[in-house]
């Protein structure tokens, strides 16, 4: 099973964006800042991550050429489904999108998370919250700040997509320590779900179930991969932008379709 995870910048309530754009076609006014690929292989021994870029270029169907995080703007989680399903050749069965309130919300809604700061930082955004090397624990507030930040570092998005793979690790640890019955999973879908908008057909009862049975699953075990690039640049109307490599674009699909991300990611000693 693939889930895509989309987050979004909508300063307002996304599920009343989305609500409008089906209705009306109205473009969303908003950009798609985390887009992540989990991939749950049928046995459920392990989860993957694909991380993709938000400033990408790419060709987004029906469009053109542009940044991938654009896809949502211009055709709601839907576009950011195809498009992305793509660029990696592969189904995506479900997604999952959340907006800032939502996201703050979900995390604080689990008691709040514990993540591994990696490269100590002090954030450009609202609060300005410190984050000191180790094991922080974040409201959701301070998780929102965490997985937006980039000016902060050296590398900008690189490091940023990376905090965010080190939040959803941290995520899913919350989630499956909850999830000791089918009971407890009802009940954790009952608290996540107003915080998030899903396709309809992913109802709570298939939600509650996929939960149920990823209760075995070590977070800890998970491998995240950053879709490959080849550096940035600028667009042909200056933007800035992410390079897509195309040659590892195509391997990590392959690894994807054949079920080796494994050995795909232990040769590039990740």
């Amino acid at each position: 099973m693939n889930v895509l995870l989309i987050g979004s910048d909508i300063r307002g309530v996304a599920r009343d964006v989305v609500d409008r754009f089906n209705t009306t076609g109205e473009r969303l006014d908003t950009r798609a800042d985390i887009m992540m690929l989990i991939h749950i292989p049928a046995d459920r021994h392990r989860i993957y991550g694909i991380s993709i870029m938000r400033d990408t270029w790419v060709n987004i169907p029906g469009y053109g050429a542009s940044k991938i995080n654009t896809s949502l703007d211009v055709g709601g989680p839907g576009k950011v489904v195809e498009t992305i399903g793509g660029l990696l050749g592969t189904k995506i069965d479900h997604f999952v999108m959340t907006d800032f309130g939502g996201f703050r919300n979900l995390t604080d809604a689990l008691g709040g998370v514990d993540v591994n700061v990696t490269v100590p930082f002090t954030s450009t955004h609202e609060t300005f919250h410190s984050f000191p090397p180790g094991i922080n624990h974040l409201n959701g507030q301070a998780a929102l700040e965490f997985v937006r930040e980039r000016y902060a570092f050296t590398d900008g998005d690189y490091q940023r997509v990376r905090n965010q793979q080190t939040y959803v690790r941290s995520l899913m640890a919350a989630v499956v320590g909850k999830l000791g019955d089918p009971v407890g999973a009802i009940n954790m879908v009952n608290t996540l779900a107003p915080h998030v908008i899903v396709e309809p057909g992913f109802d709570m009862t298939a939600m509650a179930t996929l939960a149920y049975a990823l209760r075995g699953i070590d977070p800890a075990a998970a491998l995240f991969i950053t879709l490959p690039t080849a550096g940035t640049g600028f667009s042909a109307d200056g933007q800035s932008i992410v390079i897509p490599d195309y040659g590892g674009i195509g391997e990590v699909a392959a690894a994807l379709a054949n079920g080796t991300l494994d050995q795909y990611a232990a040769a590039r000693g990740l």
